[in-house]
C-alpha cells in the first residue's frame, strides 16, 4: 500500500461546467456557491473524467483524482473494480437545467464498443461535429431530484402516442399517422419516429407550423404549453414533437429514475444529481443545432413502450439508507437521512455529497472532517470502514 493509504478522506475540489442551458441562481441558492459572472451553472462534476476531473489534497500537495487513482488502482478503486473497468467507473454530478437539454439516446456497451472502433477505423477526429462515438462504453444514468425536476423518458404507450396525434389532427403528417395507426407495433413506431425526424424543408417547416398553431390554441393544456415553452428555445425544431411521442413527468424531490439504454429522454427543468456510466456518448434526436444521424440513432433506439406508472425507481432500505436499485455494475446510489453516525463500510471507492447540511465523516485512526453542504469528499476503497453524522442528507455514490 502507498503513503496514500495513511490518508482516508479526500475533500474534492469540483469543476463546475457552464452549459448554456444551466440555471444561472440553482446551485448558488441551493449550495450557497457564489455565482459572481451570472454566468448559467450547468453541472458540477464529481470523478475523474478526463473533461472534468476533480481535484484533492494527497499528503500536502494538490492533484487531480484520476492521477491520486493511478498510484495505485486496486488498493483505490478495490481490486474487482480494477479488474473489471481499470478507472473510476462512474461520474457523479449535480446537474442543474435552466433550459431543456437535447433528447438523446444513449448506447448499450456493445453498440458503443462497435461505433467507436468504426469511427476511429474511418479517421474521424474524436472533437468532430459529425463524431457519435467518443468512447467505448455505454451511459446508463439515474437522476435523483432535488427540486421538481421535469423531464421526458421513454416511449408513451403506442395507443396514447396515436390518440394525441389523431387528436391534433395536422394535414401534413397525416400519412405517416395512418401508417402508424396500420401497424401500431414496435416496427410501426421505428418507421414513424425514423419518418418524423427525417422531415427536412418546407415539409418539416409546415409539419411544426401546423403543430405550433394546435398549441397556441390549447396552451392551457400543460402538455402543449411545454411546446410553445420549447419553441421559444428551439425554433423549428421537429424535437417539438417529442412531448407527444415521449413520457412527460416531473419528479419531486427525492424521488429517481434510472434511464436505461437505448431509451430516448431528455432533461427539460429543474436540480437533480446524475449519477452515471464514465462515457459521453451522446445520439441527439431533437431539441437540438447539433449534429443529428438519423438512421444511428434508430439503430441505437429500443421502440418499447415504458408505462409511466414504471419509471420512478422505489428505493429500498438498506443498513439506514435508502438504496437506490440500478441494473448495472458501473455504480450504485444511496442518500443517507439524518444520523448522529452511521458506520459505513465501502467495498469500492465512494463520493459523498452533501446536500442540504454540513456532514462529519471520522475514522479509527482518529482522522476526521467536516465538508459543507454543497461539497463532497472521496473516499478510497481501502478506507474499510468509517462514520457519517449529519443534520440533513447525503448522496453516497459508489459501485
Amino acid at each position: 500500500m502507498t503513503q496514500a493509504s495513511m490518508q482516508y478522506f479526500f475533500p474534492m475540489d469540483n469543476v463546475i461546467q457552464n452549459y448554456a442551458w444551466g440555471s444561472t441562481t440553482s446551485i448558488n441558492e441551493l449550495f450557497d456557491i457564489a455565482n459572481p459572472g451570472n454566468t448559467p451553472q450547468a453541472e458540477i462534476w464529481m470523478g475523474a473524467h478526463p473533461n472534468g476531473c476533480s481535484k484533492i489534497v494527497e499528503n500536502g500537495e494538490i492533484q487531480l483524482l484520476s492521477d491520486f487513482i493511478d498510484l495505485d488502482k486496486s488498493g483505490i478503486l478495490h481490486e474487482g473494480t480494477d479488474i473489471q473497468f481499470g478507472e473510476l467507473p462512474y461520474l457523479f454530478k449535480v446537474l442543474a437545467a435552466g433550459n431543456a437539454l437535447s433528447i438523446q439516446v444513449h448506447p448499450s456497451k456493445e453498440q458503443a464498443e462497435i461505433g467507436f472502433e468504426k469511427e476511429e477505423q474511418a479517421g474521424i477526429a474524436r472533437t468532430a461535429a459529425n463524431r457519435n462515438y467518443k468512447d467505448p462504453n455505454h451511459k446508463p444514468e439515474l437522476v435523483y431530484a432535488l427540486t421538481p425536476y421535469q423531464a421526458m423518458n421513454g416511449f408513451r404507450e403506442f395507443p396514447e402516442i396515436l390518440s394525441l396525434f389523431n387528436t391534433i389532427n395536422l394535414p401534413s403528417i397525416a400519412s405517416l399517422v395512418s401508417a402508424f395507426a396500420a401497424s401500431p407495433d414496435e416496427e410501426g413506431l421505428q418507421t414513424f419516429f425514423r419518418s418524423m425526424l427525417s422531415l427536412e424543408g418546407t415539409e418539416k417547416e409546415t409539419a411544426v407550423q401546423e403543430l405550433l398553431t394546435y398549441a397556441n390554441a390549447h396552451q392551457n393544456d400543460d402538455l402543449f404549453a411545454l411546446i410553445l415553452e420549447l419553441a421559444e428555445l428551439y425554433p423549428g425544431d421537429i424535437g417539438l414533437f417529442c412531448p407527444l411521442i415521449l413520457n412527460v413527468l416531473t419528479l419531486q424531490p427525492g424521488e429517481a429514475m434510472f434511464l436505461h439504454a437505448c431509451t430516448p429522454h431528455a432533461y427539460l427543468k429543474g436540480t437533480g444529481l446524475e449519477i452515471m456510466a464514465s462515457s459521453d456518448n451522446v445520439l441527439r434526436s431533437g431539441l437540438t443545432p447539433k449534429y443529428i444521424d438519423v438512421e444511428e440513432l434508430v439503430s441505437c433506439t429500443r421502440f418499447e413502450a415504458k408505462p409511466l406508472k414504471t419509471l420512478l425507481t422505489q428505493p429500498e432500505e438498506q443498513d439506514g439508507i435508502l438504496a437506490f436499485p440500478v441494473p448495472v455494475d458501473d455504480f450504485k446510489f444511496a442518500i443517507i437521512q439524518s444520523t448522529d453516525g452511521l458506520t459505513l463500510r465501502p467495498e469500492s471507492a465512494e463520493i459523498l455529497f452533501a446536500i442540504d447540511a454540513d456532514m462529519t465523516l471520522t475514522h479509527k485512526s482518529g482522522e476526521a472532517v467536516t465538508v459543507r453542504k454543497g461539497e463532497s469528499v472521496f473516499i478510497p476503497a481501502y478506507t474499510s470502514k468509517y462514520q457519517v453524522a449529519t443534520e440533513g442528507k447525503v448522496a453516497r455514490a459508489y459501485n
